[in-house]
């Protein structure tokens, strides 16, 4: 895999379920739950592409292999007691 990570930073939103009765979400409906960061490698040779998802802390709350013929596998991270 290449050694260069490609880090995105994302706003985490929620809706209330309510909303969910058109495709139109008003802002004030819209709650900021924190920060994500993603993480992107590619190994070039095996098609393989990882994808981990960070919370705003840095913690990893999953790591997602992607493969070339469209099949995804994850790991999810509960850190939870």
């Amino acid at each position: 895999m290449s050694n260069s990570f490609q880090d995105s930073f994302f706003n985490l939103v929620t809706t209330s379920s309510k909303t969910r009765n058109s495709n139109v979400i008003k802002s004030h409906n819209v709650v900021m739950q924190g920060v994500s960061q993603i993480s992107f490698e590619e190994d070039t040779s095996e098609g393989i592409k990882v994808v981990l998802h960070k919370d705003g802390d840095g913690n990893l709350k999953e790591i997602r292999f992607i493969c070339s013929c469209g099949q995804t596998k994850s790991l999810v991270l509960d850190y939870s007691e």
